[in-house]
């Protein structure tokens, strides 16, 4: 194995976000849930119903991604489709009791996942958050939520 000291930082993040995933995933799969549907259950969870392309934009995937993730969710009853009143064509989707349940399992399972206080982690976490803002914003064009932590840009090196 490649000695990890030499790996860039890009490589590290990229690698253990993987590792993390698919650890989360596992322990996800008890619940009927992957991570994706997890995303998509917190936005459902916090913005109320919505049709499938608005949450496929919040969720920053394509509408076919979404549909897939959405069709999981539902074969397990974490979420229910409502035709849309203002427009027949679509579909409103929002998450069923089941859903919330096995939401609130999933989050508990997030928080036994990842290393414990004494290794830094919340420190990680306001690190991880400043980079998210500061490419995010320049990736998808608009500002990252403030709510979300109390990390910012100056947590982060100047670009130069």
């Amino acid at each position: 194995m490649p000695d990890l000291n030499d790996w860039t930082t890009p490589r590290l993040l990229s690698t253990a976000a993987r590792l993390i995933e698919h650890a989360w995933n596992e322990e996800l799969a008890v619940l009927g849930l992957t991570h994706a549907g997890v995303i998509a259950l917190e936005v459902l969870d916090a913005e109320g119903s919505m049709v499938q392309a608005r949450l496929s934009a919040k969720v920053r995937v394509q509408a076919q991604t979404m549909g897939q993730t959405l069709s999981r969710l539902e074969a397990h009853g974490h979420i229910t489709r409502e035709r849309s009143r203002l427009d027949g064509r679509s579909q409103r989707v929002a998450v069923s009791e089941l859903g919330k349940t096995a939401l609130a399992q999933a989050r508990t399972l997030a928080r036994n996942l990842a290393p414990g206080v004494e290794m830094g982690v919340e420190d990680l976490r306001d690190k991880l958050v400043a980079v998210i803002r500061r490419l995010g914003s320049a990736r998808w064009g608009e500002e990252m939520p403030e709510a979300a932590s109390t990390a910012t840009n100056k947590d982060l090196p100047e670009q130069g």
